[in-house]
């Protein structure tokens, strides 16, 4: 088996008792260390209205990124297309590719990244320009890569600048059917959020996408990607109450209670019903939480059963550290690791980094 393309989505999350601002700045701290790994790209999220994802602009957080960073490709994951006018989207991602040519992302969704009020408040015709995705994607496609529109098109004579030799790679992202459809229609890579769901729904939308492939300019033949939520830590103890933050969140989520991640601490005193035991139990089974081996064969094994050629992993942590070292031990076990990176990183020499793996 063919090892995967390893990335990196960062959703900024909100830790209790830490600034909001604190969550932005380690993104791109994060961003910078991922580099140096050797991660092949850096994705940003888009929320609102959200207690505990406070990326809101992954557009001006990429521009950041891009100005603090020199290889790693930088990417949206993603613009919530139906908010937002596509020649709008299509001159900020021009401006992105002229700040970092050659190493833009353009993914794009079509959910709102948030609840239905806070997008009629993004957009009053969010609901009906939800409906007009594929249209709005051909439109910006055009626009960003300076191709034409459709001869009878209202605004076939508009450009997008800054004009440029290259253009930002368009991807669709989505947790559904939906979007697999739309990106095998138009020949795009497409990324499935199996983290949403712990993994539902990821085999129907991997074959829709495959089904409906249409060789592109882009791309000759499929490429796909899953999304995955993923911690390792050097022992499987300090893995499980690292993990069990998100866990107590999500639940918590699910009672309706939406709050900013709990430390290992305040987690470790939430009581849960039984059935929400079980609820734990279940995302613990499909989680991929555990020493670097242990994640890696977790990982390699999803690999091999959905044929992705990459993956993109999310980890949330109260603690950055922790996040940081997590991408380094799976970075190491997966090969792709700069050994020098990490002994800079966190002191450990070359034998200390290789017995941590």
């Amino acid at each position: 088996m063919t090892a995967p393309v390893l990335s990196v989505l960062d959703q900024s999350a909100a830790v209790s008792g830490r600034p909001h601002g604190a969550s932005i700045c380690g993104t791109l701290a994060l961003a910078q260390h991922c580099e140096r790994l050797g991660y092949r790209r850096f994705w940003v999220s888009e929320h609102h209205n959200h207690d505990a994802i406070v990326g809101s602009a992954p557009e001006v957080l990429m521009g950041a990124i891009a100005a603090t960073t020199t290889r790693i490709r930088i990417g949206a994951a993603g613009i919530m297309l139906p908010h937002y006018s596509a020649l709008k989207v299509a001159e900020v991602f021009r401006v992105l590719e002229a700040l970092a040519p050659g190493r833009v992302d353009m993914g794009l969704g079509r959910a709102p990244g948030s609840d239905q009020l806070t997008a009629y408040a993004l957009n009053p015709n969010a609901a009906e320009a939800a409906e007009h995705f594929p249209s709005q994607v051909r439109d910006l496609m055009a626009w960003v890569s300076g191709g034409a529109l459709p001869d009878t098109h209202p605004f076939r004579a508009v450009r997008a600048y800054p004009a440029g030799p290259t253009a930002p790679e368009t991807w669709i992202l989505g947790s559904s059917d939906y979007g697999a459809q739309v990106a095998g229609h138009f020949g795009l890579p497409y990324c499935f959020a199996y983290f949403f769901s712990d993994g539902r729904g990821t085999a129907q939308a991997l074959h829709a996408y495959r089904a409906r492939f249409q060789p592109s300019p882009a791309l000759a033949q499929p490429y796909a990607s899953l999304c995955v939520w993923a911690l390792a830590a050097e022992t499987e103890a300090e893995a499980e109450r690292q993990y069990h933050s998100r866990a107590a969140w999500r639940v918590l989520r699910d009672r309706g209670t939406l709050l900013p991640l709990p430390t290992p601490e305040e987690a470790a005193m939430v009581q849960f019903s039984p059935r929400e035991q079980e609820r734990l139990a279940a995302m613990r089974a499909q989680s991929f939480v555990g020493t670097p081996p242990q994640v890696a064969a977790k990982l390699n094994a999803l690999v091999a059963e959905t044929g992705v050629q990459e993956l993109a992993i999310v980890t949330w942590a109260t603690d950055e550290a922790v996040r940081q070292r997590s991408y380094a031990l799976i970075a190491q076990e997966f090969g792709i690791a700069q050994e020098f990176g990490i002994a800079q990183e966190f002191g450990l020499s070359s034998a200390a980094v290789a017995a941590a793996a």
